[in-house]
């Protein structure tokens, strides 16, 4: 099943989505009359004659009916009783992102792309809620006018995106013809992507394949799920690195991860659909249990966890200029690494 190519950024609705345009409709009542942007301005009070005046001259306002010419780009036209006018308000236009001194963790650069490590907390590009502070705005400084725009201006240099609460290593291209490479590779599968995890619980079996299309929840509008029907295809192999238990009860499971699509959640919503949601997720974590045998230390350090505990470790692909092929692993951060120590004592033998 093929993806597009910048597959990893085409889902941002749980990061802050753009907003929508909205519209608005009048009819002209029986005895009216007067001009477009009066008539207008009187039926939505929240606009002023300006406002209206900039709709209609922008293309933005039609006239509805079998019959009716459509667009109305003339702010004097004379209305009549019994026309109806549609009124699209576009969403406002959401700033450029600007440089900001926002340290980095650096791992490969050179003229035509760069590799971050980036830490948890931090929004890949600007968003509703997020304008600044953003991985992009941090690129901005440090890169200057070198990176690509055909991410969009909001998303210049952008190929893939992590949660804002995952940590670990992207790539971002400084021109067109990296970003094209590199969103190709994407595209086809072949860039080597690994996450580490620590989830509730131990799968069975320990290590498997993952199939289900990844669509929003029915319900829950700021989740995503695995349904039967709609969606994307996605995909996802993992296996037991190393498991915890409580007198026979299973506690925790650190696993490997490897990804075949890039859908948004994509680890945390098939992990949590075989029951074995990740440590900290507050999304899709919150109706995991505990062993209430589980003890005191390991307890804590699980419930305190604050994010969901996801890395991803490994990006491996092919220089898009150069041809050489690179491939790079990102230590556990330190609040995973914490966790995993807390766990220890209930680590059981590995196979």
């Amino acid at each position: 099943m093929n993806e597009k190519p910048n597959d990893e950024i085409d889902d941002d609705e749980l990061d802050g989505a753009d907003a929508a345009a909205t519209s608005l409709s009048a009819t002209v009542p029986e005895g009216g009359s007067g001009r477009l942007d009066r008539f207008l301005a009187e039926a939505f009070a929240d606009l002023s004659r300006s406002r209206i005046k900039a709709l209609i001259e922008e293309g933005n306002v039609r006239l509805n009916g079998a019959n009716a010419p459509g667009t109305i780009l003339s702010a004097s036209r004379a209305v009549k009783p019994g026309e109806t006018f549609s009124v699209v308000i576009p969403p406002p236009e959401a700033p450029l992102p600007l440089p900001e001194d926002i340290p980095l963790d650096v791992v490969y650069e050179d003229e035509h792309l760069i590799v971050v490590n980036k830490a948890p907390g931090m929004v890949v590009h600007p968003a509703a809620g997020s304008p600044n502070g953003t991985l992009v705005n941090a690129l901005l400084f440090h890169c200057g006018d070198s990176l690509s725009g055909i991410g969009g201006v909001k998303r210049p240099g952008i190929v893939h995106r992590i949660d804002k609460d995952t940590s670990g290593l992207l790539v971002m291209a400084k021109h067109d013809k990296a970003h094209a490479g590199l969103a190709a590779q994407f595209a086809d599968h072949s860039i080597e992507r690994l996450y580490a995890a620590i989830c509730r619980g131990i799968p069975s079996p320990v290590a498997g394949r993952i199939e289900g299309n990844i669509a929003r929840h029915p319900v829950d509008r700021k989740r995503m799920a695995v349904t039967p029907t709609g969606g994307k295809w996605a995909a996802t192999h993992y296996r037991t690195i190393h498991a915890f238990a409580h007198n026979g009860h299973p506690v925790a499971v650190l696993i490997e991860c490897k990804l075949e699509t890039g859908r948004t959640h994509q680890v945390r919503v098939h992990m949590t659909h075989i029951g074995h949601p990740l440590v900290g997720d507050p999304v899709y974590g919150r109706t995991h249990k505990l062993p209430s045998t589980t003890p005191a230390a390991a307890r804590g350090a699980i419930l305190g966890f604050t994010r969901q505990a996801l890395h991803a470790r490994v990006l491996g692909f092919v220089h898009p200029v150069t041809g050489e092929t690179l491939r790079f692993e990102s230590e556990l951060p330190h609040d995973m690494m914490s966790l995993l120590g807390a766990l220890d004592p209930l680590r059981l033998s590995d196979t």
